[in-house]
């Protein structure tokens, strides 16, 4: 038997329901998670007879792929928010008490697998037509991450003179 963490256990601290969280509560619900799990079911790998790491579910590497599509997050990406975020953890059923949580390889093979077969789009009509059938509009939204990244100090431009408009954190960013 697993043993059960303090956070499972009701220990956690209560905080404020923010809309990532109503997002996917709602989505918890709406999409049809063993339709699609019985989709991929048959083109994933079985366990091995010769052992190795036994691999995860597939509706818990399905919900880190919802995650990563819906959050934006890249392979590498994905993985730290396991690590850093525990709603995630929690959507994906994974415990936190766990000592191994899909890293991001083990991410990416699942998302070739999807690719490989030709998934994709079969879960994209599964998921669109129970949306429809429940009255439901998913619209595309997007979050941004504005991260500094440390660069040579250098603001001289490709004649080697200098740039008067570049600065320090000036023209990162351009909105179009």
């Amino acid at each position: 038997m697993k043993q059960m963490s303090l956070g499972a256990a009701g220990f956690e601290r209560k905080t404020k329901r923010t809309r990532k969280r109503e997002f996917l509560d709602e989505m918890n619900l709406v999409v049809p998670w063993s339709e699609l799990v019985a989709l991929i079911s048959p083109h994933t790998p079985k366990p091995g007879a010769k052992g190795g790491r036994p691999p995860f579910a597939v509706e818990t590497m399905l919900r880190l792929h919802f995650l990563q599509q819906w959050f934006n997050l890249s392979d590498p990406g994905m993985e730290e928010a396991l690590y850093d975020t525990p709603m995630f953890r929690e959507f994906a059923g994974l415990d936190a008490g766990e000592d191994n949580l899909p890293d991001e390889s083990t991410i990416l093979r699942f998302r070739h697998l999807l690719e490989a077969n030709d998934l994709s789009m079969q879960m994209l009509a599964t998921v669109n037509a129970t949306l429809t059938q429940k009255g439901l509009l998913l619209k595309q939204g997007t979050v941004v991450d504005a991260t500094l990244i440390a660069a040579p100090s250098s603001t001289k431009n490709s004649s080697g003179t200098r740039d008067p408009e570049m600065h320090q954190t000036k023209n990162v960013f351009k909105v179009f």
